[in-house]
């Protein structure tokens, strides 16, 4: 499941007008072109019209409907909506009943409707968006029938003018969403284990001869130029190997990675997740299971769900037991919210201890 959020600065209000504009654009609310999937969205506001968490997953096979809607309602409810709009993305064929045509996934649509009122939530849309055209479940009229449906708005949504304001790039599925964070082109990874090797033997070196506390403040001032190196409209050479080992090594030292994760919380936060990208793509594991987490929290903070989910997978599959990665993926599975993460990572800057806030705030 993925879930996103309005980021809590400076958030861009984005209210509905109707439900062809919602079902236009899915694509630029998510950050990707859904397929096969199915979609939540928070109504917030006074009026109950502002978009507020939403939540998607793909859709389930029928014997596991009844469970994953559960899952899905609960999630999206912790955004206390007002209302929830239901968006089904799929290009099944419509299916025959008793003589008759219907649309596809009725009967998923109906768990998630019974999950949502045990909250209990109003559900005033129920989509269906298929092949360039948008239905409604609950309309009676023709312009709804299985072989009929409404072609999607043209012109510029809200939410696409909102996803571009925001630098948001939406990608053709997730599949390529998840390719901002592989190797890149002609990546060389025995350069890179050379690098490795060698950054582990300068820092295993310096706290012999330094200490701990004095190679720790090399590694912050490591990461602090690497990242006045990726602020927006500074051209600079990209990190070597030796570099970003460096970093990657530095970054072993909770007391540092709770530093950077500072970063995201500052005027830096965008250079901050530039750094985190490039690192996690040319990590070795488990090296990359630090900046991997780092980027989530940024991406998350941006309210991109989907981002995060993507970096924290690549975090625990470089290293199961990192800690602070599986806390977050618990997270934000919960929907904890961009506001509630960032409250968190404040408290961490008395006591450097970001865990124990994520152990006793998220899950008491």
């Amino acid at each position: 499941m993925d879930a996103w959020a309005v980021p809590d600065r400076g958030p861009i209000d984005v209210r509905i007008s109707e439900p062809g504009e919602i079902a236009a654009s899915l694509p630029h609310l998510l950050g990707f072109r859904p397929r096969e999937s199915v979609v939540l969205i928070s109504l917030t506001g006074s009026s109950g019209r502002r978009v507020g968490l939403t939540v998607r997953a793909d859709i389930p096979a029928v014997r596991d409907a009844g469970a994953v809607a559960r899952v899905l309602a609960r999630s999206v409810c912790t955004d206390r909506p007002r209302g929830v709009l239901l968006a089904v993305v799929s290009e099944a064929a419509d299916v025959d009943v008793e003589k008759d045509r219907d649309l596809p996934h009725r009967a998923l649509v109906r768990e998630l409707v019974t999950a949502l009122a045990r909250q209990p939530v109003p559900v005033p849309e129920v989509l269906l968006v298929r092949g360039g055209r948008w239905w409604s479940y609950d309309c009676p009229h023709e312009c709804c029938a299985p072989d009929a449906g409404t072609p999607l708005p043209g012109g510029v949504p809200q939410l696409q003018v909102a996803a571009v304001a925001t630098g948001m790039v939406v990608e053709a599925d997730r599949d390529d969403l998840a390719a901002r964070i592989h190797p890149p082109a002609g990546f060389d990874r025995g350069a890179m284990v050379a690098a490795s090797v060698r950054a582990a033997t300068e820092c295993s070196a310096a706290v012999a001869a330094d200490g701990r506390d004095a190679t720790a403040e090399a590694s912050w001032a490591a990461v602090t130029a690497a990242v006045a190196r990726c602020r927006p409209g500074r051209p600079s050479a990209p990190l070597t190997d030796d570099e970003t080992a460096r970093i990657l090594w530095g970054l072993r030292d909770v007391h540092v990675r709770d530093r950077a994760l500072q970063l995201a919380l500052g005027p830096d936060a965008a250079a901050a997740e530039t750094l985190w990208t490039a690192c996690t793509r040319r990590a070795l594991p488990p090296l990359d299971a630090a900046p991997a987490t780092l980027l989530a929290v940024s991406a998350w903070l941006r309210g991109d769900g989907a981002m995060a989910n993507i970096a924290l997978t690549r975090a625990l599959d470089g290293d199961p037991r990192y800690r602070l990665a599986r806390l977050l993926a618990q997270g934000l599975a919960a929907c904890l919210t961009p506001a509630e993460l960032r409250r968190m990572i404040r408290g961490t800057v008395d006591d450097r201890d970001v865990l124990a806030h994520l152990d006793a705030e998220t899950w008491g």
